[in-house]
């Protein structure tokens, strides 16, 4: 099942996407149903697919991008955990901001997964009943903030540095996935799930050890090799098979 968030008559719905997108009544969290009334793409503007009230992503997951990313190339023993802040969420088509004072802003294209209820240190096993499903995420990082502060969080909290989207997608097998991303057409990252270094079930499981996660919350699994800088100006996309393409829009802050 494909789900999607969105806009219509200045109203936010959760809807269920066929060929048409038919929202739903209830919980997309819980019980619900979906009515018969559907509307064509163009008549609804897609938000974030979920209002998490924090995203936990993971550096350094993919062996590739431990390789471009330190010279060590020390791989690390446990998921190694950040955060975004919900206000740095943005959704399909919307404008990532380059900031003032920001030297090279980057991409990053990233398999997220969202938490479909209140839930605490979970084992491996147990995490599937707890994934409402997936969705494709861009960890836009500020690169040269990056590396002055050393820890990541001023360099990855601006606002509209979460962009998330389109749809979340159920009951996939997310081991083997295509994930790619592309600048103005241009393909920069292409790669595979079944590359990362910790599975999505031990990523959660270690972050519901650490923290309470709650419905909507995302955790995202890092990314691959070929991250690369953005300008102004610059079309970004992140592909990820049997889930769509995320696309957004570089504009000066």
């Amino acid at each position: 099942m494909k789900f999607a968030r969105f806009l219509y008559h200045g109203e936010s719905f959760y809807g269920i996407v066929d060929k048409k997108i038919h929202p739903i009544t209830g919980d997309v969290f819980g019980e619900f149903q979906i009515r018969s009334e559907g509307f064509k793409s163009e008549e609804v503007k897609l938000l974030p697919p979920c209002q998490p009230s924090k995203i936990i992503l993971v550096g350094l997951n993919y062996l590739d991008h431990v390789k471009e990313s330190q010279s060590s190339n020390i791989v690390p023993e446990e998921p190694v955990l950040f955060m975004k802040p919900s206000t740095s969420v943005i959704g399909p088509d919307e404008t990532i901001f380059y900031p003032d004072g920001v030297e090279r802003l980057d991409f990053e294209a990233e398999l997220a997964v969202v938490i479909k209820d209140r839930c605490k240190n979970l084992t491996p096993s147990s995490v599937p009943d707890h994934i409402l499903g997936f969705t494709c995420l861009n960890d836009v990082t500020a690169r040269n903030l990056q590396k002055k502060d050393v820890q990541w969080t001023r360099a990855k909290s601006f606002d509209s540095f979460c962009p998330l989207g389109p749809f979340i997608v159920d009951k996939i097998d997310v081991s083997n996935l295509k994930i790619q991303s592309y600048l103005n057409g241009k393909l920069c990252q292409s790669s595979n799930t079944n590359r990362m270094i910790f599975s999505v079930e031990k990523i959660v499981s270690f972050v519901s050890w650490v923290m309470t996660l709650l419905p909507g919350d995302v955790i995202s699994t890092g990314t691959p090799a070929g991250v690369g800088p953005m300008q102004a100006g610059d079309t970004v996309e992140i592909f990820i098979k049997n889930i769509g393409t995320l696309r957004n829009y570089v504009k000066k802050a």
